[in-house]
């Protein structure tokens, strides 16, 4: 299977890697492209699947990118682990860069003219998440619930980003599209001829068994009448 593991991690594994992968993002990059080259599939198939991984990432919706992923996938008709292999492009490490250009995007379209950095949409979902857990952690104390920052980075932030990740979502996933299908066409027609030179050896070597044992028995035999002194 593509994603077991010999050992289980703990959540405070799963947690840290997710963050910072284990051997670093590079690594984890070159493993999810050499478990997507060798996925048994046809190259479209794969390729949309990895469409569809790349476009969700693109959206705000974290914590659902995978089902997203695979659900997309399954409407495209595209694979479904490419798909979750696709989501790596929403990595710890460009998930920032996209969430701004996507906020960008959107409060041009929707015409928001709020000043934007890096830092302060960062600050943005960092701060929303804070307050998303301290009303949830309110339903079980005495600690009145405050929605108006929420509110505000909803309309601020959140909705922008929504609308805004779909143009540069289409764009970047367009172009893993097409880099996908000639890199699976290229392995697999690597990996094709790979096996027919083991097959063809294999084919070789048993033949000469064959011809080895039938010139044995063939000597065997001809010992076997000569006559007598």
């Amino acid at each position: 299977m593509v994603f077991k593991r010999r050992n289980r991690r703990t959540p405070m594994e799963w947690m840290r890697e997710f963050i910072y992968p284990r051997g670093g993002f590079r690594r984890a990059a070159q493993y999810a492209a050499h478990r997507l080259r060798r996925l048994p599939d046809e190259p479209h198939r794969v390729a949309r699947g990895v469409f569809a991984g790349v476009f969700v990432s693109f959206t705000p919706l974290f914590g659902f990118h995978f089902m997203l992923a695979a659900g997309l996938a399954w409407l495209m008709r595209g694979n479904i682990i490419a798909a979750l292999l696709g989501t790596f492009i929403g990595n710890p490490l460009t998930t920032p860069v996209i969430a701004f250009s996507s906020v960008e995007i959107g409060h041009w379209l929707l015409g928001i003219d709020v000043p934007l950095t890096l830092l302060s949409v960062v600050a943005a979902f960092s701060g929303a998440g804070t307050e998303l857990w301290q009303n949830f952690a309110a339903i079980f104390t005495d600690e009145p619930t405050r929605w108006s920052d929420l509110h505000a980075f909803f309309h601020t932030f959140y909705i922008p980003y929504l609308v805004g990740g779909i143009l540069p979502g289409l764009a970047v996933s367009l172009i893993f599209y097409w880099i996908t299908i000639p890199i699976v066409q290229t392995y697999q027609k690597l990996r094709s001829n790979r096996l027919q030179v083991r097959i063809e050896k294999r084919r070789m070597i048993k033949a000469a068994v064959i011809a080895a044992d039938e010139k044995a028995q063939r000597a065997a035999e001809d010992r076997g009448s000569d006559p007598l002194p």
